[in-house]
């Protein structure tokens, strides 16, 4: 491959990696304002600013499109998370990570895999797809409270409160959809610091 092939090369793959990018956010921001039923192909691309047929390049599928978008966005909420804590956490910072945590399950990507469940229980060529992909995002968001909580799962019960905790969580995001939980949500991220510091030590 001469130089100006490779020049050439680069930016195209650029490009795609940009529009593929581009295809994701697009998805979740639909599927969290329009549901799944509202959530077509032509929409995320009409969004995206790409045409159909770049769309269908990048996504076969609508399923490839949506359940990759949601699995995309929380690799990235994941690193973001990482992010805040890069020396991982001290006992001090206990309510932070929870805090954290919890606000993993607000806003538009669980509003988006919200619909994708729902979606998933009515959907065969769906369903699937969506158990596999909520598995693998539950166990890496188990890992990293692991990790940011400093929590020892060889200890009795500690491995079933940090997995409490995370369901505690979804129910909060649960919660936040209608209506604004924010000062519920707040006493509740509190009281379940002092649990952590009780279990944790």
């Amino acid at each position: 491959m001469s130089t100006v092939d490779r020049a050439e090369r680069v930016p195209k793959q650029d490009r795609s990696r940009a529009t593929r990018q581009r295809l994701l956010e697009a998805a979740v921001a639909c599927l969290a304002e329009h549901g799944w039923a509202g959530s077509t192909v032509s929409v995320v691309a009409e969004r995206a600013g790409v045409s159909r047929g770049a769309a269908q390049h990048h996504f076969p599928t609508r399923e490839d499109l949506f359940t990759a978008a949601v699995e995309y966005v929380a690799e990235e909420r994941s690193t973001a998370l990482r992010a805040l804590f890069p020396d991982g956490s001290r006992a001090a910072d206990r309510r932070e990570v929870v805090a954290a945590l919890v606000d993993l399950y607000t806003g538009p990507l669980f509003r988006a895999a919200l619909h994708l469940w729902v979606a998933a229980s009515n959907e065969e060529q769906l369903g699937g797809r969506v158990t596999e992909l909520e598995a693998r995002v539950g166990r890496e968001t188990h890992r990293i409270a692991v990790e940011l909580l400093g929590a020892d799962e060889a200890r009795p019960g500690v491995r079933e409160t940090v997995q409490g905790l995370l369901d505690m969580a979804r129910g909060l995001g649960l919660a936040n959809l209608l209506t604004d939980d924010t000062a519920r949500r707040d006493r509740v991220v509190t009281q379940w610091a002092r649990l952590l510091d009780g279990v944790l030590g």
